[in-house]
């Protein structure tokens, strides 16, 4: 019974490998229907490996990796339960080195060494995890599909005998003991308190922190280098004192907005934040559903760790999504992900300018021991990880992207370009100058560039330097990064913001309670919003001005509150 199992489940994977001609002869017997995985989940850098597995097997990130496909089509196919070899667990661990390298991932054996060169992580990644069950490591790192799509037919030599396998081993990378961050993780869901008791964007992130893996909050919580800019991002809005009239009748309030003409409920949208599946296994499909029921819109990360196909089919009627963009050093890669955000629905893209090269996240590195980034650029000898990975990020990002190729992405996609990433006043005049609809003020959540400045202070330039832009409606402008509360928002709506994009909370709001945390938060933000215009004595959003906040001139991070000196 265990080896008709073992068998079912590698007919299922193998028939996902495509149409190419399996190397095993089919042999009669029963049959069973092809299926594809659900893509779930993401890893260390999952922006980075994901998407580089992807664009250099010409695969793109939003493809539908391997999902069910209609009866009748071609892609149906049938595999013989016979057809699939079983192998033995000792045959397995013969095979650990550079000339033969076998894994074991959820219950079939694959052969990876041709893959080894052309791993983004490196070769030493792979090998540590050779001739054992490497599903978990393989789980926090990558989509499920991945591995079905990047390696041939022949590379799949068979589901793992489960007679064979060593006591504690289920062959599907869940061993019976559980190992201690699993332990904690397990016992924080259980202990949990009920989403209503959560009463801010900190309470949400304080129960994110307790329910996630260490691995998926040092992805999520990394910041370039010393964490200055992420720490900045947030103090920076505490430069900011409101200025509030009164005697003003405020019972009724409106707080509606669009962004590029389509319609929001609220004056905030999900920033793209890549691999939602690493802190809840439905992913940003929690987010979507909750981003729906809010009336707000979303923005879908390149390396979303559920296919635009499934966000589609989950969308409810009237939702927006707007698709963000990596360009691709291989035009054809990114205008393959372009069509099909288009044709499944997304409204407009969100064209990411602050990644040619990726920041130094020490805590994810720390967290998942991998080499830092600046091999990249650094020259000189690198280990066969720092080349790797080298490697794989000069395959995909173009470090070479400027205003010009703004006319390629115009022949590409008719839908309406917002440049995300902008840090000075300069290159929002550049962005009007070309034509552009919209600009987010963005350093990518201190992720980026450490010390880089808080996108609240470029909005306070450009409010003074060049109040016609915002005034005249040259262009939609936008802001993310440290945003916590409503007050945070509504000063960036007074400096003249369309509104205001949150990214982490979010993917921590989704983390902790799935699709009900990601309501909780919306409402939470709607309630201080609310309260924030009425003690200001603005019911509209239109009625937010500039006169209504100030600047303190001596801020200490430290003392956050303070008197402006006049």
């Amino acid at each position: 019974m265990l080896r008709e199992s073992a068998r079912a489940s590698a007919g299922v994977c193998r028939s996902t490998l495509g149409t190419a001609r399996s190397v095993h002869h089919h042999l009669p017997g029963r049959r069973i229907t092809a299926r594809g995985p659900v893509v779930s989940g993401g890893g260390i850098w999952t922006e980075l490996l994901a998407l580089t597995l992807l664009a250099g097997t010409g695969i793109y990130a939003t493809q539908r990796l391997r999902e069910p496909q209609p009866r009748g089509t071609a892609r149906q196919q049938a595999v013989s339960l016979a057809d699939v070899p079983l192998v033995s667990y000792p045959e397995l661990q013969k095979h650990t080195t550079r000339e033969s390298c076998w894994i074991l991932v959820r219950g079939q054996v694959y052969d990876v060494t041709d893959f080894l060169s052309k791993h983004p992580a490196g070769a030493q990644v792979i090998l540590a995890n050779a001739g054992k069950d490497a599903t978990s490591v393989y789980g926090a790192f990558h989509p499920p599909g991945l591995v079905d799509s990047l390696l041939s037919p022949s590379q799949h030599l068979g589901a793992i005998d489960p007679s064979t396998l060593p006591a504690g081993e289920r062959g599907t990378g869940t061993a019976v003991q559980l190992t201690e961050d699993e332990q904690r993780v397990e016992r924080a869901r259980r202990e949990a308190p009920p989403v209503d008791s959560c009463i801010s964007v900190q309470d949400l992130e304080d129960v994110a922190r307790g329910v996630m893996s260490k691995l998926a909050w040092g992805y999520c919580m990394s910041g370039a280098d010393s964490m200055s800019a992420y720490k900045n991002n947030i103090a920076a809005f505490s430069r900011y004192a409101l200025r509030p009239r009164v005697l003003r009748p405020v019972a009724d309030i409106d707080m509606r907005t669009a962004l590029l003409g389509f319609p929001s409920a609220l004056p905030i949208f999900v920033s793209p934040a890549a691999n939602a599946g690493l802190g809840h296994p439905l992913g940003e499909l929690g987010i979507l559903r909750g981003s729906f029921r809010g009336g707000i819109i979303q923005g879908v990360a390149s390396a979303s760790s559920r296919s635009l196909a499934e966000l589609e089919r989950a969308q409810g009627e009237g939702h927006v999504m707007f698709f963000q963009l990596y360009v691709n050093k291989d035009r054809r890669v990114s205008e393959r992900l372009l069509r099909e955000a288009e044709q499944r629905g997304c409204k407009a893209v969100f064209w990411t300018v602050d990644t040619a090269v990726p920041g130094k996240r020490e805590l994810d590195l720390k967290t998942r021991g991998l080499p830092s980034p600046g091999a990249v650029a650094a020259g000189g000898k690198k280990t066969a990880t720092q080349a790797g990975i080298a490697s794989s990020l000069g395959d995909y990002f173009d470090a070479n992207l400027q205003w010009s190729d703004l006319a390629w992405l115009r022949s590409v996609t008719g839908m309406p370009i917002i440049v995300k990433g902008v840090q000075t006043v300069e290159d929002v005049e550049l962005a009007v100058e070309h034509g552009c609809r919209a600009v987010v003020l963005s350093n990518h959540g201190g992720r980026q560039l450490d010390y880089a400045r808080a996108p609240i202070d470029v909005l306070y330039e450009l409010r003074q330097r060049r109040p016609d832009i915002l005034d005249e409606n040259k262009i939609e402008v936008y802001l993310d990064s440290g945003v916590r509360r409503g007050t945070d928002v509504v000063k960036a709506l007074c400096l003249g913001a369309t509104a205001v994009g949150m990214g982490r909370p979010f993917w921590f709001s989704n983390a902790a309670y799935g699709e009900e945390g990601v309501v909780k938060l919306i409402d939470i933000m709607a309630e201080e919003i609310a309260t924030t215009m009425r003690l200001l004595g603005a019911t509209r959003i239109s009625e937010l001005r500039p006169e209504m906040v100030v600047r303190v001139r001596e801020f200490d991070p430290r003392k956050p509150y303070h008197r402006p000196r006049l």
